[in-house]
């Protein structure tokens, strides 16, 4: 199985819930409209990237979607070379293997950039958000060899992006804060650790959490 940022999060927030989710299998409805726009862009982006004409699905855009793909679609990293998008990338961290889905992988000579597109906010703290990590940690593995590897979150709701450049100092310091949570869904998997009710969550498993 490959733990993805999303799933180290969760675990984050709460063991319980990871549980539910990720060890039971309890799903629950979503509302799908909410990430609608989210799609939308992301699919825009992505066909743009691989070469497609898109001059059909850009005309099927509201007012608020077409601004956002205006800026988007202008920026200078969509000028670089194109790596991959919807780009597939995973990395094995001692036994386990972690991984998503990028965004975007783009070059300009040998510096290389991971690009994240948000609709919504950008993480408070994005230098230490498992997505940022996880991805920065695959990408250093998979392409060895660079003058820069770095992670963009581009702020599609403010025009601005976020920039973290990965460093061997970085490098080390996400290893070791993944290694940890690791190690810990581990021993939840293998029942190994007692989970408690958060008496302060209301997520959407509140009502069936144990209540012990």
């Amino acid at each position: 199985m490959i733990i993805s940022p999303a799933m180290l999060k969760i675990f984050e927030e709460c063991p319980q819930k990871y549980n539910y989710i990720y060890v039971d299998r309890i799903s629950l409805p979503q509302n799908k409209y909410f990430y609608q726009k989210g799609k939308n862009i992301h699919a825009m982006a992505s066909y743009f990237l691989k070469g497609y004409n898109i001059e059909k699905q850009e005309q099927s855009l509201n007012k608020d979607e077409k601004l956002i793909w205006n800026y988007l679609k202008n920026i200078k990293y969509f000028q670089y070379d194109v790596v991959g998008s919807e780009y597939q990338l995973a990395c094995k961290i001692e036994d386990n293997w972690v991984g998503g889905r990028l965004d975007a992988l783009v070059k300009n000579n040998d510096d290389y950039y991971i690009l994240d597109y948000k609709t919504g906010s950008i993480p408070q703290n994005p230098e230490y958000d498992y997505q940022t990590m996880v991805y920065l940690l695959c990408a250093d593995k998979f392409i060895k060899k660079y003058s820069s590897l770095s992670f963009i979150y581009l702020d599609l709701k403010n025009n601005e992006e976020k920039i973290i450049k990965l460093s061997q100092e970085i490098k080390l310091e996400y290893e070791e804060r993944i290694k940890k949570v690791l190690n810990e869904i581990i021993l939840l998997q293998n029942n190994k650790i007692k989970l408690l009710k958060n008496n302060k969550c209301n997520c959407d498993y509140y009502c069936i959490c144990d209540k012990k």
